[in-house]
């Protein structure tokens, strides 16, 4: 097992024996408790750091390529700002279509391109299983921002990371999942990840949105209780965490089948009425219209505080697999 750093005042430096450097961030599955430990304790000195000095030179010298083969605001944002804000440097490739991949050159060989510049690759790619295949490909280290509808293990590290900034602790809480939890990969990840803590689980969806079973049955053998909704009323009361998802038009076959369910949960001020005061509404985001913005000032919405917490999770992660943390 590895070592478990409690204190918030973390050694920054070079640390080449460290547990995480080289080493790719694929899978959630990747993660045990300790890990989560030492995470939110580097993630916590970087939150320190950011608010007292704004940037520093821990990564000077480094360079992050930001390769992005779906569009993304929040993600690759937050990897380009916590690369500068620990003093590297970002190649961002965010218009694929205009690189080499638009003229047929296959993932492992842009890969292995890229690392000829770059000593950390951050990836988003619409097919399951591509990040695997690039950190295969790959000799630096290859971090997962989203794979098709697979898994996107740093979301839900700072999803995690932000329910223990707002509530104190992750063991025992009752989190419910609501929207499109099939298509959804972050519900996907986070699932897991809660599993370590002994969550209880409600999915409220559309038939057709369900949480895929595989996932269900993963989880089932692990002990934990989960049940499935249709509707929000009989899980909301009880509930710690209510983590909304957006449902995705891009990851249907058909607009119809879209429009169908597009409208099923809508979160407001008048459906949080039921909620314990203190339960917290996360979204990945972007929303577009599942929470109504008559409850954004509400201060059980956490949403874009969640988007801070990322930026320092990342800004974690890249300085552990690039052994300065």
């Amino acid at each position: 097992m590895r070592t478990t750093v409690k204190s918030p005042h973390l050694p920054f430096g070079d640390q080449r024996t460290a547990p995480w450097y080289g080493k790719d961030i694929i899978s959630i599955k990747q993660f045990s408790r300790s890990d989560l430990e030492y995470i939110f304790a580097v993630a916590h000195e970087m939150r320190v750091m950011v608010e007292r000095v704004g940037t520093f030179d821990l990564l000077k010298g480094k360079i992050l390529a930001n390769l992005f083969y779906e569009p993304s605001t929040r993600t690759s944002s937050s990897f380009l700002a916590a690369m500068e804000r620990l003093g590297g440097n970002v190649i961002s490739i965010s218009e694929v279509r205009y690189s080499s991949v638009a003229k047929g050159e296959s993932l492992p060989d842009t890969v292995r391109t890229l690392e000829c510049y770059a000593d950390v690759i951050v990836i988003r790619h619409p097919e399951l299983g591509s990040a695997a295949i690039a950190a295969q490909a790959a000799r630096k280290p290859v971090i997962n921002a989203g794979d098709g509808v697979g898994e996107h293990p740093t979301q839900a590290l700072l999803d995690a990371f932000t329910i223990h900034e707002e509530l104190g602790n992750l063991e025992n809480l009752t989190v419910t999942m609501v929207g499109d939890l099939k298509y959804g990969r972050t519900v996907h990840s986070l699932s897991r990840l809660l599993s370590l803590y002994n969550a209880k689980l409600h999915y409220v969806s559309p038939e057709a949105l369900r949480m895929p079973p595989e996932i269900i049955a993963e989880l089932e053998a692990k002990g934990v209780s989960q049940t499935e909704h249709r509707t929000l009323d009989k899980a909301l009361w009880e509930t710690d965490v209510l983590y909304v998802t957006r449902v995705q038009r891009e990851r249907f076959p058909s607009e119809d089948v879209y429009e169908s369910v597009k409208g099923a949960y809508v979160i407001n001020a008048e459906v949080m009425k039921g909620a314990k005061p203190r339960t917290i509404v996360m979204h990945p985001l972007p929303r577009v219209n599942e929470i109504s913005v008559d409850f954004d000032d509400d201060p059980r919405a956490a949403y874009f505080r969640q988007m801070e917490y990322g930026l320092y999770v990342r800004m974690a992660l890249l300085a552990m697999v690039l052994g300065k943390a």
